[in-house]
């Protein structure tokens, strides 16, 4: 809490956001639900910054997978985050651009998928579009469900969020099911 309410934890919450798109294990979710618990009315803006920073970010990491995958593919093993890249082409195969989506609310390492975005030349804007939504969904709803919810809220969401973003992901792979059939 002491972070989320510093006087520059709005530029914090930002940098984060971008680095975790791109190269970085801590998610923002970590410091944009204190920030919209401690300053509730700011809670959109919050997540709008967040949104805008980790796309942004998805956009470097794209860029390092077109330009410096090779240079960091021994890293993704070592790491290893390689058994996820693999799951990542996997995907793309499958979904396309709804991998992208998926993965941006998902608790997958975002970062990953746009690094292999890059990797595999996924066509640039809808990576982008698919980004903005998928990032703008999560970090709303974690906005959203802080400035309603308040101090009770973050208690739930710390011990919940893995599995409601699982379940999510379990909704939109059905109706994509639903809608295609």
């Amino acid at each position: 809490m002491t972070w989320a309410i510093h006087r520059h934890a709005p530029w914090y919450l930002a940098g984060l956001s971008f680095a975790e798109s791109s190269f970085f294990p801590i998610p923002p979710d970590v410091m944009l639900a204190p920030m919209a618990l401690a300053k509730r009315q700011a809670a959109w803006f919050y997540a709008a910054l967040t949104t805008l920073a980790s796309v942004v970010g998805g956009m470097f990491g794209y860029l390092i997978g077109v330009f410096a995958f090779e240079s960091i593919e021994p890293l993704l093993h070592r790491w290893g985050y390689w058994p996820t890249y693999e799951e990542a082409k996997t995907w793309f195969e499958h979904w396309g651009i709804w991998a992208i989506l998926i993965a941006g609310f998902s608790p997958i390492p975002y970062k990953i998928f746009t690094i292999a975005a890059g990797a595999l030349a996924m066509p640039f804007l809808p990576f982008v579009a698919a980004s903005a939504v998928g990032r703008g969904a999560r970090f709303f709803l974690v906005a959203g469900l802080m400035w309603w919810g308040g101090a009770g809220m973050e208690k739930i969401l710390r011990a919940y969020v893995d599995r409601l973003g699982w379940l999510l992901v379990f909704i939109i792979i059905a109706v994509y099911f639903f809608l295609r059939a």
